[in-house]
């Protein structure tokens, strides 16, 4: 077993594609897939599982992971100490991000980062909260960014901002051509609501609306606020979203911030707190807290 099998196979199971992995580590998929043999019969068990949407791991592949997760992270670790003895802090961040204002915070944080720490590379993955959480438990994503609410269980967190959830409303809708940038929530109760996809977040909507006696008229769950806009701005139904979007949308869509009650998003900077963050990592996650 070679250090590429395991780098090649946790960027097949990252990816959960033999063609996506291929592209990622520019080379044909071919080769790569014969590696991954060869790496199965060397350990004499199948590692993944063909199912519909991709790939998945075996409950061998699972235990593997474990393992070729602390390979690669000592493999970086040493080439990062010695190139630091002569070129500073080196190495790659391996980060995660849901949508909303967290992309522009990580911009933010990476512009700080890299002005004392040149040489260090950057992985960003973005996704929903659950898949983020994963991410960061399973050890392939080394630093967060997840809105509230989370399982703390596993997790060092804390949050770092907030901002309010909006109604994304097509231009002609009877809501979206009265004045005002405000929209009480119970005149979005008769209406078809667009909402992200976490299922604890479909909970928190439905408990802004416990209180009018009423169910929201949920008809769409989305992973991605640029699928929001555009099935709002085709008349779909209303979506709800944190305030950033307001600045990825186009005018045929009105932005109106949600009061009565005034409703927050929250967003949360997370590590494992079982697993020890590589000395990169480490550095960024400690600038980040001091930040706040």
């Amino acid at each position: 077993m070679e250090l590429r099998h395991i780098r090649y196979f946790l960027t097949v199971a990252e990816e959960g594609s033999f063609t996506k992995a291929a592209e990622k580590l520019c080379i044909a998929q071919p080769p790569l897939s014969r590696q991954i043999r060869d790496l199965e019969e060397e350990l004499n068990a199948p590692l993944f599982i063909r199912k519909a949407r991709g790939l998945a791991l075996t409950e061998e592949g699972e235990r593997f992971m474990q393992y070729a997760l602390r390979i690669r992270q000592l493999s970086d670790q040493s080439v990062e100490d010695i190139r630091e003895m002569s070129e500073g802090l080196t190495g790659t961040l391996y980060l995660a991000t849901v949508e909303g204002h967290a992309p522009e915070l990580f911009a933010k944080w990476i512009v700080k980062f890299k002005e004392n720490n040149p040489s260090v590379g950057y992985e960003l993955w973005n996704g929903n909260s659950d898949d983020v959480v994963k991410r960061v438990l399973s050890g392939l994503s080394d630093v967060a960014v997840i809105t509230l609410p989370y399982d703390e269980e596993g997790l060092d967190g804390r949050v770092i901002y907030e901002e309010p959830w909006v109604a994304m409303i097509p231009k002609d809708h009877p809501l979206g051509v009265i004045k005002g940038d405000s929209v009480e929530l119970k005149e979005l109760a008769p209406y078809d609501l667009i909402i992200p996809s976490r299922q604890s977040r479909r909970k928190e909507i439905e408990n802004w609306f416990a209180p009018l006696k009423c169910e929201p008229r949920i008809i769409c769950r989305i992973a991605h606020m640029l699928n929001a806009y555009e099935l709002t701005a085709q008349g779909i139904g209303i979506a709800i979203y944190p305030a950033s979007a307001a600045k990825y949308v186009g005018e045929d869509v009105v932005i109106k911030r949600i009061i009565k009650p005034d409703v927050m998003a929250g967003y949360v900077l997370v590590r494992s707190a079982e697993r020890e963050l590589s000395k990169v990592a480490l550095k960024f996650w400690d600038m980040v807290n001091e930040m706040y």
